[in-house]
């Protein structure tokens, strides 16, 4: 592959499965394609592309491809280009055994809820191999990491377990006198992980139990904030996942020059309703600016996202 691509497309192996709470799976993969995957230190909530092979069928050959990778990959016949979910990067490592990548995977263990990537992390043992698409050492003109808190004194994190793994990373590689509060929903209390955050930073594990998506996590986020707003959760009202950073809008709107983020800075990830709703809870009912925040919509409730 060209080394003028910022992407690097892995072949990477299973090397490790760990069944570390009720809802996750996590699992190490190595192989000499990661040699010179991604940046310790600087992962942050970097985004990258998996891609598993169809059942009984061989990983698609993208060997070559470059930038044009996805393009690639829609070209390999339906039947055996497999499936591509998207994933944040829980750990990675260089060491003299060379570089590892650890995923850790939600299990959706619910009737009906189970995708083809839940399917696959949830039947994999070492030697298993899937495709790793992400930035190559050093690069960042990739895109993938949305966090920028800018100058912000305090940072306000929330997400559900999608989201989780994101938001562990961030806290891992942010400079330890960063100040703030993290709120994680999960399935269950048992999904509470461990986190090596800055001593300033409060880590709130929120269990869902049998509620729906949101329900302890909209709270939680507005009790903080010091509200007590009443509030419906929101159906997406667009086809794709809500997605605004302070640079872009998924919504199409014009946006004023993002000023410095002086007082505090929000990340907000997880299913496009319950985001939607935090978005209207904090910009139109606490009139916080809407450049001191990114809304991302992981997945949508109902919807099998594909990418």
């Amino acid at each position: 592959m060209s080394a003028e691509t910022p992407y690097l497309i892995a072949r990477a192996r299973v090397e490790k499965v760990e069944r570390i709470s009720p809802s996750f799976a996590r699992i190490t993969f190595g192989g000499d394609d990661l040699a010179a995957f991604g940046t310790p230190g600087g992962v942050l909530d970097q985004r990258i592309k998996l891609i598993f092979p169809g059942e009984g069928r061989a990983l698609p050959e993208l060997e070559g491809a470059g930038a044009n990778w996805y393009q690639a990959w829609l070209a390999v016949p339906e039947a055996e280009r497999g499936s591509m979910r998207t994933y944040s990067i829980r750990e990675l490592t260089v060491g003299g055994h060379g570089t590892t990548v650890v995923i850790d995977f939600v299990l959706h263990l619910a009737p009906g809820a189970t995708g083809p990537a839940s399917r696959w992390a949830g039947s994999a043992r070492p030697g298993d191999e899937l495709l790793i698409i992400g930035p190559r050492r050093g690069r960042t003109d990739g895109g993938g990491i949305e966090y920028a808190p800018g100058d912000a004194a305090e940072i306000l994190l929330a997400g559900d377990e999608t989201a989780a793994p994101a938001i562990a990373r961030i806290l891992e590689d942010v400079d330890r006198t960063t100040r703030g509060v993290a709120f994680i929903e999960v399935p269950d209390a048992g999904d509470a992980l461990p986190i090596d955050a800055p001593a300033g930073v409060e880590v709130r594990w929120l269990a869902r139990d049998a509620r729906a998506h949101g329900e302890a996590l909209l709270p939680a986020v507005l009790d903080h904030l010091g509200t007590a707003a009443s509030f419906d959760i929101e159906d997406a009202d667009t086809e794709d996942p809500l997605w605004e950073t302070p640079d872009y809008s998924s919504l199409g709107e014009e946006l004023a020059p993002a000023a410095p983020h002086a007082d505090r800075y929000f990340w907000i990830a997880g299913e496009s309703g319950v985001v939607t709703t935090l978005r209207r809870q904090l910009v139109k009912e606490l009139g916080i600016d809407r450049t001191q925040v990114a809304f991302m919509g992981y997945w949508r409730r109902g919807v099998a996202m594909t990418g």
